[in-house]
């Protein structure tokens, strides 16, 4: 019985330290909003359409071959995360000029334009017709993130 107690007790302090790390993570992105909620979408889904074109269509622009590397997948890891990074160095930017999450938001709406197109890129080597109002979201977005008139 005591060893499930210590199983259930490990997991617990597990959930706790996990959820500590990403609440501390949200904070320092300038909180958890439907922007960043967006971004992390559409990096998960541009970092998974990578790896299934690279794996199934083997028309992976990051090989030589177009097939699966898991050296490009790494780097693409890594890019990914660097947006994160950069989001970050957004907010520090913010608090910095007192310019209430203005870069932010501009910088989070610039990545998730440029993820996006990835996206529809994608999805076109998959042979996936897209609508236009997909594509135009994906231009207004990116012509907003360079505008003064952000809301945030």
């Amino acid at each position: 019985m005591d060893k499930i107690n210590y199983s259930k007790a490990t997991y617990i302090s597990a959930l706790t330290v996990f959820s500590a790390i990403g609440a501390e993570i949200a904070n320092d992105l300038g909180g958890w909003d439907a922007a960043l909620v967006m971004l992390i979408r559409v990096i998960a889904i541009d970092f998974v359409l990578g790896i299934v074109i690279a794996l199934v269509w083997h028309c992976s622009p990051k090989s030589k071959d177009g097939a699966f590397e898991s050296s490009a997948s790494l780097k693409g890891l890594f890019r990914k995360g660097a947006v994160l990074l950069i989001v970050y160095i957004a907010v520090q930017l913010d608090m910095l000029t007192h310019s209430n999450g203005y870069i932010r938001t501009a910088v989070i709406l610039f990545f998730i334009a440029n993820e996006g197109f990835s996206i529809i890129e994608n999805l076109g080597i998959m042979g996936i017709p897209l609508p236009p109002v997909i594509k135009n979201a994906f231009s207004a977005i990116k012509k907003q993130s360079g505008s003064r008139n952000i809301k945030h």
